[in-house]
Parts: structure tokens; C-alpha cells; sequence
């Protein structure tokens, strides 16, 4: 049997029941707690080189990466520069604190992708997949109230991948490492519709009983707890995130969760758990009530928009920041910002652009004494003229960013404003805009949005070839190497068709990149073979 063929085709098929966002959350959460394993765990600090009984970190990478093709193809996925942002910022500083104090050796963190994936899904769940990739639902944004709560799920998260959790419950499993994940999706799929279906599947793939994977489970979940927990400060964050979110989770537990939390049923919360983390704060660290920010309050309504935004949520949005306006509403200067800036955004979405100019014109003032939320102001200013293609509007949004234009969600918008209102825009600030993208790439060559937004600001500058080469580049940061050998193809018959007038140096790169990518393509074929 092969493995990967098998994955491909499984997150296919669990789109007819929900998205494979969810399905494969579902199925990784198995491999921590309901996974088909042998026996209870000893939680331990592994080293992040070498092998666990047989299945490498490389093994670990190329099956991450085909479930991470398949997430880029989701609908549910989604690629917002500003929350994408929010959510990297602290995902790299809590990989920084890993460094820092050993949980994450330098050789895991060359090999894995560290990436963290968005999906739209409104249900609270966070997953890790093999190979260093996360997965993140916007329904979990949607309910913590401050980065820190949010940061604790992510550092338990990072947790299972720097102790090699998934790597650990495969060699539990005889060995058989195609037949273990393949169940593991299949389980993940029924377990998405029935908790009966789930357990025919498990029984199907001659897994041993459900209790004791929960056994295994709770040795990993409370390792991850533990190290998790230890990263907090070092990464800048208050640990009483994790009680905060504890506290979340039990209470969701307490009223008979109804599908909302699938977290709960794929991380179990113990009292045990909960307890721990309570006596490693200590009494004087416990009970320290949350302080909701300007900023956390502005991305979370930017997440509510995006996950919940039909008319009537839309509605209801606008409403409440009418009586922000009006003054009618008791309401902290934080939830003020949330509900201004979800109200613009609304209104931006229902195409009522005085209203959603109105809006913004109200938080901009409000948020003047936090850099952050006021930052995260002007960005929804200028992404709301430009969705009105107002000029003079998207002009005065575009002198006001001031000294963030080289940031990614800044570099999205300037990219924006210059191909779709090519009136208000100049040469230099397409020419800039290019290299600041190169330049971005040169730092971080898997971002496939940088890559789509230099193909427009290259066919803005009618240079079709490096165009096509730019979304090809978009393809291979999706790990989608057939798509991308399509597009290097269509810029040979290009150069073809051209003929002399074709500039040979980027007729060459093109050459040069389509022989690279089908390189890529025969090692991972190869590779999997060998995962049979």
C-alpha cells in the first residue's frame, strides 16, 4: 500500500463531510489521543536528530508535506496577511524560546517547516501535523480573549512537534507506518460524522482498545503541558494563558460540548491537567484576571468577520458599532475598537462604503495611544478604499501608513492599490513595490502570496515571462510541483512563441527552474515509494 497516494485522496474524499481542515486536525489529534497505540508513554525530552524506531525526521516531513498540499487546497484556507501576521509573530517566538532553552535542536528546526496554516473553520480547534506544519482555526481566535490565552494552545502545539509526538505514537504501532496513518485519517473521517463509524474504523485497521491510545494520550498531552508551559515566558507571554484557556476548555466540557470544541475530543482535559498547571503558577499567579487589548480585540473581530461574516452576522456587526457612535454602550475603549472594526469591515463587505468609511474615521482616533491597534487601523483603512476603489480615499489611506510599508500586510495593500487603481499609482511605487517583494522572497522563498503578488506587479509591468515564472514559484511554495512544471511550461512555449523578442536571461531561469522542479518532483516520487 502506498501512503501518500492514499492520504491524497482520503482529505479529498473528507471534503463531501467537512472541510479537510477539520478532518485533518481530527486525524492528527488521534495520533495524540486517540491514536493506535500499545501502552502508556513516559514523557521525556527526545533529541530532534536521528530516528524513532525506523521513521526519521525526513519520513515526518514528506508525509507533512503532503497533507499540507492538500490543506493549500482547501476552500478553508485562507492566506489574511494581517491575522497570518498575528498568529506568526507569536508562533515564532515561542520557536525562539524553544532554541533558547533546548526543547527545539537546531537540526529539527532546519528540517521541519514550521509553518503555521489558517483555516476558516468556526469550530475552536488547533492541530499539529507531521513535519513542523500547524494548523489553526479561526473559531479558536474567535474565542480567546488575549494573546496569551492564544499563545498557550500554540505552545502546547509546539510542544507535540519538538518531543516528536506523531513519530513516537507510529513506532507504537508494530512498525506498520502506512497502514497506522492511513487509519488515522480513516478514523478521523468517521469520527467527523459518528463517534460509532470512528470506532468501526479503528476495529477495522486491528487497532487495540480506545483506552489505553487515551492512556498514551494523557503522558503526551501532560509533556506537552509541561514544556509548553516552560516556553511562556521566555517567549514574552503571561502562563496564565494557559489556565485562561484551560478554564475555556472545562467549561465547554462542563456544558456537554455539541460539536463546537472538536479540542476537547482530541485533547481531553483532565482535572489533572488543569490542577498541574494551577500549582506551576503558583497562589500568587493564579486567579490574574485578563486584559483584553486594543489590538487582540481588533484581531479577533477581524477573525469573526472572516469566519462568521454572513448578512445577518454583518448586520448585527454594523449595529453595534452604531451605538459605539452613538455613545450608547458601557463598553471598554478595547471592545469599543473590536466593535468599530468589525462594523467597518462589514460594512466594507456590504458594499456600504460611507458607512464603512465612518467606522474607520471613529477607530482611528481610539486606537491613537496604542501603536499596534493603530497600525492594525490604517491597514483596515486603506483595505476599505481600496474594496470601494475610492482614489482619493486609497490615496490619503496610503500616506498615512508611514513607516510599516515594508511589512507583509502593507506590501499585500501597496500591491493592491497599484494594480487596481493604476490611475492613483506611479511607475516608482510599482518598481518599489517590486523590489521590496524580491527582497521579501530572498527572506522567505515559501511564501506563495509574495510570489502571486510579484506575478501582478510583473504582468503590471508587461514582462509576461517573469510573470508565469512567479506563479509557478507560487505553486512550488504549495508543494503542488505538477502545477508549477505546468506554468514553467507555458513560459517555454511563450519564449517560443515570442521569438527573438523574448529576453534570453529569463527564458534561461525559466530552463533552469523547470529542470530544479522536476528534480523535486522524481525525489519525492522516489521517496515515497520507499514509504510503502
Amino acid at each position: 500500500m502506498k501512503t501518500l497516494p492514499l492520504l491524497s485522496s482520503l482529505c479529498s474524499f473528507a471534503r463531501l463531510g467537512s472541510s479537510a481542515f477539520s478532518v485533518t486536525a481530527l486525524s492528527l489529534a488521534l495520533a495524540f489521543g486517540a491514536g493506535l497505540v500499545a501502552k502508556p508513554a513516559v514523557a521525556q525530552q527526545l533529541p530532534s536528530l536521528g530516528e524513532v524506531d525506523g521513521f526519521t525526521v525526513g519520513d515526518e516531513r514528506r508525509i507533512g508535506d503532503q497533507i499540507a498540499r492538500q490543506l493549500y487546497r482547501d476552500p478553508d484556507y485562507i492566506d489574511d496577511p494581517v491575522l497570518q501576521e498575528y498568529v506568526e509573530g507569536i508562533w515564532h517566538s515561542l520557536m525562539t524560546a524553544a532554541q533558547k532553552n533546548g526543547a527545539l535542536g537546531d537540526s529539527l528546526e532546519e528540517q521541519f517547516a514550521w509553518q503555521v496554516f489558517l483555516g476558516k473553520d468556526r469550530t475552536i480547534n488547533a492541530f499539529a501535523l507531521p513535519g513542523g506544519y500547524f494548523g489553526l482555526h479561526l473559531g479558536l481566535i474567535n474565542a480567546v480573549d488575549s494573546k496569551d490565552e492564544l499563545a498557550s494552545v500554540m505552545a502546547h502545539e509546539l510542544s507535540h512537534v519538538t518531543q516528536r509526538h506523531i513519530s513516537r505514537v507510529v513506532a507504537q504501532n508494530a512498525r506498520q507506518t502506512p497502514l497506522v496513518i492511513a487509519s488515522m485519517i480513516l478514523g478521523a473521517i468517521a469520527a467527523s460524522q459518528s463517534p460509532e463509524g470512528a470506532q468501526a474504523v479503528v476495529a477495522g485497521g486491528q487497532a487495540l482498545a480506545i483506552q489505553n491510545s487515551l492512556d498514551f494520550s494523557r503522558a503526551m498531552e501532560q509533556e506537552a503541558d509541561r514544556i509548553g508551559f516552560g516556553l511562556m515566558v521566555p517567549a514574552g507571554f503571561d502562563p496564565n494563558g494557559f489556565v485562561g484557556m484551560f478554564n475555556k476548555l472545562n467549561q465547554a466540557s462542563s456544558l456537554n460540548d455539541r460539536g463546537a470544541f472538536p479540542y476537547l475530543r482530541t485533547h481531553p482535559l483532565s482535572t489533572q491537567r488543569l490542577s498541574d498547571m494551577q500549582a506551576r503558577l503558583g497562589q500568587e499567579g493564579r486567579n490574574v484576571p485578563v486584559r483584553m487589548t486594543l489590538e487582540h480585540s481588533i484581531i479577533v473581530a477581524r477573525s469573526r468577520v472572516l469566519s462568521l461574516g454572513k448578512v445577518d452576522f454583518l448586520r448585527t456587526a454594523m449595529q453595534a458599532g452604531s451605538e459605539v457612535l452613538a455613545n450608547r454602550t458601557n463598553a471598554t475603549p478595547a471592545e469599543q475598537a473590536g466593535r468599530l472594526y468589525a462594523a467597518a469591515m462589514a460594512a466594507g463587505q456590504l458594499r456600504e462604503a460611507d458607512q464603512a468609511r465612518q467606522f474607520a474615521n471613529a477607530l482611528l482616533p481610539l486606537t491613537q495611544g496604542d501603536a499596534s491597534a493603530h497600525r492594525l487601523a490604517l491597514l483596515l483603512n486603506l483595505e476599505l478604499a481600496l474594496a470601494s476603489r475610492d482614489a482619493q480615499w486609497g490615496a490619503q489611506a496610503m500616506a498615512q501608513l508611514g513607516d510599516h510599508a515594508r511589512l507583509r500586510p502593507e506590501l499585500f495593500l501597496r500591491t493592491q492599490y497599484a494594480v487596481d487603481m493604476p490611475s492613483s499609482a506611479d511607475t516608482a511605487l510599482v518598481e518599489g513595490l517590486t523590489s521590496q517583494w524580491q527582497s521579501w522572497l530572498t527572506d522567505h522563498p515559501r511564501d506563495a502570496g509574495a510570489w502571486q503578488q510579484l506575478a501582478r506587479l510583473w504582468t503590471a509591468k508587461n514582462q509576461p515571462l517573469r510573470a508565469i515564472r512567479a506563479e509557478a514559484e507560487a505553486q512550488v511554495a504549495r508543494l503542488d510541483y505538477e502545477a508549477a512544471i505546468d506554468r514553467f511550461k507555458a513560459g517555454q512555449n511563450m519564449v517560443r512563441q515570442m521569438g527573438g523578442k523574448a529576453d534570453h536571461v529569463d527564458a534561461s531561469i525559466l530552463q533552469s527552474r523547470l529542470g530544479a522542479v522536476m528534480q523535486l518532483q522524481r525525489e519525492r516520487d522516489a521517496a515515497l515509494k520507499a514509504l510503502k
